[in-house]
């Protein structure tokens, strides 16, 4: 029986349903038809409660936290008779506890955060990490001393950028170091809704990112006299195999393969990440739920398999569940060198609940499972709800199972037919049907944060994904074996072979015309609507589930009632960029702020930007610049933007604009006539800003307006004005 559910009071909704009655008693009887599958929605509504935090315009105080959780809780209690009634308060909780979580979870990783740029300054402290990228070395320093920062409001980590001329050697997990750098505060968003780095930055404990003028040394006095942890261990451990695999295929496959084995893909070369990303095998190298499934499976079934040759192991002992022991180990090894990122945590803890399902001989591949991990995880990581891997990695697997479990002895028992052809083909069309589902699943995810489709992903998984499971992986799992022997090259060069032939078929395949659709991405409420729609479809087993479709429809249709904004400007007044006739943008500079404009083009679906006149007309006549600024007339409402560059024309812009954006000071007073007016301490105080004209006003929205007050927001310096 639940714990929240009396048995006797669901007989009126049962009753009531089955002798017809209205759409809401359909509605209770279709609901009670399905209590076993209500546990399924506790992840639901703690993942509500977390957006709920996360979303607040406000940081709201503790014990508004634990009053959301608590109280309906003790509601639970208070209507113990009436199923309904409790079924309501325990779903509150549930999303009162997501809150409490999200908070105690701030309140736990909070940590000094720089709060103005610094010039160049002396920064000591001990390497956490480091990464190797194509052109350059990035380093993260642990618990730092900073030239000119005090002790107390110095951050707990720092990421600095270093020049690819940098001694190698230095390099060491561990090491205390010397650098002389330029700091700032992690950046935040480029325009209102897009990626917010300060956020991810504080969870991740950075406070700082900057980049060196000069080569690493040797520190002094109480930074060298530290001592790492087990997470420093752990990080040394994965160097050493991310640096072994690049000694060994030193190449575009060597950057994939250590990537595989070490999570670390920093070392991949712009290019095959690009063919990697268009051709739809850019989950490949996001270790997830495939990679921990393979290298548990090598490992269950290979000693499985050793220790059934040796009979009297065999005969009186539960070599499956030695087995099962085995892989779980390995899988946690695994887990860790791989970075234990969000998809291979909530890998690793479906396959610790298999693993125990197996030690207790029953069924583990169920719903139930997947909602647990995704429970667990969100409990250990609220803020990994707001991440496109938590979000992704989930889309996909509970789409698989849902169809898979539609599919049921079906495809099981197609599956054991003998007959190597027939066999073989049958996984060919598993590959083929898990490659549609998990892309249709994914793709809304994809495309409302990277705004990108691949249109031929089906068919470069067919290639690279038996690939990777029959060939690349199995010997991941032996070079990690053979490592500490050091013998590891003997199944790190076939597996470069395989690795070989996926980047062939991700070149080739990205290569096609059109592998590529930009798309821009849903409204907020659409991308709720979509997501609700896909659990309701997914979770629950009646007809009534056909209905997620009309939710998944609902918010795919909001990409077309998506309106991209009609002005963008930076925070740092560096660079505009506004909306050409028939779409697309014309950006100010393609030098100044080339990260904010790659941002926006990329979020608004777009490709490169039109061109702008520097003086004269645009081609399409709505944008006409002089060397002071210029002046922009909207589509929608015909009315005038003055973009000012100087201040020397205020006067007459002030006159003719209904909005009037500037990189200078502007008073009020002096030019009252827009009716929106966005000057230099405007985008000082509140960052970027995008501008939507139409017919019946203007709307302007700010980044901090749309980020509101939190902990994570850097609120600017008074004295920088």
């Amino acid at each position: 029986m639940d714990p929240f559910v009396d048995d006797r009071s669901l007989s009126l909704s049962e009753k009531t349903g089955r002798a017809g009655g209205g759409p809401f008693e359909a509605f209770l009887a279709n609901l009670a038809a399905e209590r076993p599958n209500w546990p399924l929605w506790l992840p639901v509504a703690l993942g509500f409660g977390i957006a709920i935090y996360f979303f607040s315009p406000v940081e709201p105080p503790l014990w508004l936290a634990f009053f959301l959780a608590a109280g309906p809780l003790a509601a639970v209690v208070g209507f113990r008779k009436s199923a309904g009634w409790r079924l309501l308060f325990f779903a509150l909780a549930m999303m009162g506890i997501g809150f409490a979580t999200a908070k105690i979870r701030t309140l736990l990783v909070a940590a000094p955060v720089l709060e103005i740029e610094t010039g160049f300054v002396t920064v000591e402290g001990r390497i956490h990490s480091f990464e190797v990228l194509p052109e350059a070395f990035r380093v993260t320093l642990s618990s730092p001393r900073i030239e000119g920062i005090e002790p107390a409001a110095t951050p707990e980590r720092v990421r600095i950028r270093l020049r690819r001329d940098q001694e190698r050697d230095r390099l060491k997990i561990g090491e205390s170091v010397r650098v002389r750098a330029k700091l700032s505060p992690p950046r935040p968003p480029t325009a209102p809704g897009h990626f917010d780095f300060q956020r991810y930055a504080f969870f991740q404990g950075l406070g700082a990112v900057g980049f060196a003028v000069g080569p690493l040394g040797g520190a002094e006095g109480e930074v060298a006299a530290e001592r790492g942890g087990l997470g420093e261990a752990v990080e040394k451990v994965r160097q050493r195999i991310f640096d072994r695999v690049l000694a060994v295929l030193p190449s575009a496959e060597g950057a994939i393969t250590a990537a595989l084995m070490t999570g670390k893909r920093d070392a991949i070369s712009d290019d095959v990440l690009a063919a990697m990303r268009d051709s739809g095998l850019a989950h490949l190298l996001a270790i997830s739920g495939l990679h921990i499934s393979l290298v548990a499976g090598v490992l269950f079934f290979t000693l499985r398999a050793l220790l059934a040759l040796v009979e009297p192991i065999a005969l009186r002992f539960h070599i499956k569940k030695w087995a099962a022991v085995a892989a779980l180990l390995g899988a946690f090894a695994y887990l860790e060198i791989a970075g234990a990122t969000v998809p291979t945590q909530r890998a690793f803890v479906m396959l610790s609940l298999v693993m125990l399902a197996v030690l207790l001989d029953r069924s583990g591949i169920s719903m139930r499972l997947i909602a647990w991990a995704a429970f667990i995880v969100l409990l250990v990581q609220p803020e990994a709800l707001l991440g496109a891997s938590f979000q992704l990695s989930f889309a996909a697997v509970v789409a698989l199972v849902a169809v898979y479990e539609g599919l049921g002895a079906f495809w099981i028992g197609e599956r054991a037919k003998r007959g190597v052809f027939r066999r073989t083909g049958y996984y060919l069309m598993g590959v083929g049907l898990t490659t549609l589902v998990a892309g249709l699943a994914t793709a809304p995810y994809a495309i409302q944060h990277f705004n990108r489709f691949t249109e031929y992903g089906l068919a470069a998984n067919l290639v690279a994904v038996p690939l990777t499971a029959l060939w690349i992986m199995p010997w991941a799992v032996i070079a990690f074996l053979l490592m500490p022997f050091g013998f590891d090259s003997f199944a790190l060069v076939p597996m470069g072979w395989g690795v070989e032939g996926v980047i062939w078929t991700a070149k080739t395949v990205a290569g096609w015309p059109g592998s590529v659709a930009l798309l821009p991405a849903m409204t907020g409420p659409g991308f709720l609507a979509l997501t609700l729609g896909g659990l309701w479809l997914c979770l629950w087993r009646r007809r009534w589930r056909y209905l997620g479709f009309l939710g998944i429809a609902a918010g795919l249709l909001t990409v077309a009632f998506s309106s991209p904004p009609d002005v963008l400007v930076s925070g740092d007044g560096k660079l505009f960029a506004v909306r050409a006739e028939g779409g697309g943008y014309r950006f100010s500079s393609r030098q100044a702020a080339r990260f904010a404009g790659q941002n926006w083009l990329r979020m608004t679906g777009e490709t490169v930007p039109l061109p702008w006149p520097k003086e004269g007309v645009s081609e399409d006549g709505r944008l006409a610049c002089d060397g002071l600024g210029c002046l922009y007339r909207a589509e929608a409402a015909g009315q005038m933007v003055a973009l000012v560059f100087e201040a020397g024309t205020l006067a007459e812009d002030c006159a003719v604009a209904v909005v009037l954006v500037s990189r200078e000071p502007v008073s009020k007073r002096s030019c009252p006539e827009p009716k929106v007016v966005i000057d230099r301490f405007d985008l000082w105080r509140d960052g970027g800003h995008a501008v939507w004209i139409g017919k019946k006003g203007v709307r302007v929205r700010s980044v901090r307006a749309a980020r509101g007050n939190r902990p994570w927001v850097l609120a600017p310096k008074q004295r920088e004005k």
